[in-house]
């Protein structure tokens, strides 16, 4: 019957939906957390040099030996920050650095003042790339969270039309031969199947029933003459 088939699809049409929407919230998560975590990671590493570097030389205090451990602890801190290089502008800083360190180390007030000056640079670089990289999840995730919403409010409504072709095309139909065989039984000879816009099936199942029945009163109708 062509009923059912419209009943099965509709049924698979919903289950493709449900699916769908579970495989994009899926799909929209599974982005978001690598990517936070890799901006998270990368930047933290540089912020963590930079600190290195600062204590290195707010830690000078005179001692060449000591001094020398401060320039090798700098240096080490320099080269990771100088390898986790992720914003266009952090290469000239780190460069500033590279060239004024030593003079910073010898106690050059101006080295020293622009070695800070950048330090700070490239720390206030990765902060606010792992603003920005904030900012782009949080929209990346609301765009995804109205996209949810947009696929749950399509379901919503393509279940509610489901639900109605469901009931006019095949529960209300069945009601209607339900209660007609009920009004049969209870000796309401009289009531027969009828109904608007019903499917091409049951418009013949409810000619194929009132047919059955008008037999069914004629020979009644015949019977009791006969017996009169």
């Amino acid at each position: 019957m062509r009923i059912s088939q419209a009943v099965i699809i509709g049924a698979w049409l919903l289950i493709s939906l449900n699916i769908l929407m579970a495989l994009g919230s899926i799909w929209i998560f599974m982005r978001m957390t690598p990517a936070i975590k890799d901006i998270i990671e990368k930047n933290e590493h540089s912020l963590q040099a930079c600190e290195e570097m600062l204590a290195s030389l707010a830690m000078l205090d005179g001692d060449a030996e000591a001094d020398q451990k401060l320039i090798v602890k700098f240096e080490e801190a320099l080269k990771r920050a100088h390898n986790n290089i992720t914003e266009v502008e952090e290469p000239a800083a780190v460069e500033i650095i590279r060239s004024q360190f030593k003079a910073a180390f010898e106690r050059n007030i101006k080295a020293k003042e622009n070695t800070v000056a950048a330090i700070m640079l490239l720390g206030k670089l990765n902060r606010k790339a792992m603003i920005d990289a904030d900012k782009r999840a949080r929209q990346f995730g609301s765009a995804g969270a109205w996209g949810v919403v947009f696929m749950a409010a399509s379901l919503f409504f393509a279940g509610m039309l489901f639900k109605r072709n469901l009931m006019t095309n095949l529960l209300n139909p069945v009601e209607e031969i339900n209660a007609v065989i009920a009004a049969y039984r209870n000796g309401d000879t009289m009531r027969r199947c009828s109904g608007a816009d019903l499917p091409a099936d049951f418009l013949s199942i409810f000619h194929g029933i009132n047919e059955i029945l008008d037999q069914c009163q004629s020979q009644c109708v015949s019977h009791n003459r006969f017996l009169y």
